[in-house]
C-alpha cells in the first residue's frame, strides 16, 4: 500500500531564498555545481511530500513554540517549515549558520 503524500506550499520568500543560493553558488563554483546544490535542496524538500515529519521540532524555543521544523537540505543550507494537517508549508531556504530565526519571529 503506498504511502499518502502531503501536498508542499512554497511561501513566496522561498522563491527569492533559492535565487540567491543558486546566484552565489554560480558565481563561485559554476553552473554544474550550482544545478546539483539546487536539485539536491529541492529533492530533499520533496522527501517531506512522504515523510513530513522525518525532522523534529526546531530546537530554538521561539521557533519551536510556534511549530517549526528545521530540514538541512544540504550544508549548509536548511529549510524551515510547518506541518499541517492538509500540507507542508515551506517558510524559507536559507543559511543555517546565519540568525536565520529572525526572518520568522
Amino acid at each position: 500500500m503506498p504511502l499518502q503524500k502531503s501536498r508542499i506550499v512554497y511561501l513566496e520568500p522561498v522563491k527569492d531564498d533559492v535565487l540567491s543560493i543558486a546566484g552565489l553558488h554560480l558565481e563561485k563554483v559554476g553552473s554544474q555545481s550550482t544545478r546539483k546544490i539546487t536539485d539536491t535542496m529541492i529533492g530533499s524538500i520533496d522527501r517531506l511530500a512522504t515523510f513530513p515529519l522525518m525532522r523534529p521540532i526546531h530546537r530554538d524555543p521561539v521557533l519551536s513554540a510556534w511549530g517549526y521544523c528545521k530540514l538541512v537540505t544540504t550544508e549548509p543550507f536548511v529549510c524551515i517549515y510547518k506541518v499541517f494537517q492538509d500540507a507542508i508549508t515551506i517558510f524559507r531556504i536559507v543559511n543555517g549558520a546565519t540568525d536565520y530565526p529572525r526572518l520568522l519571529k
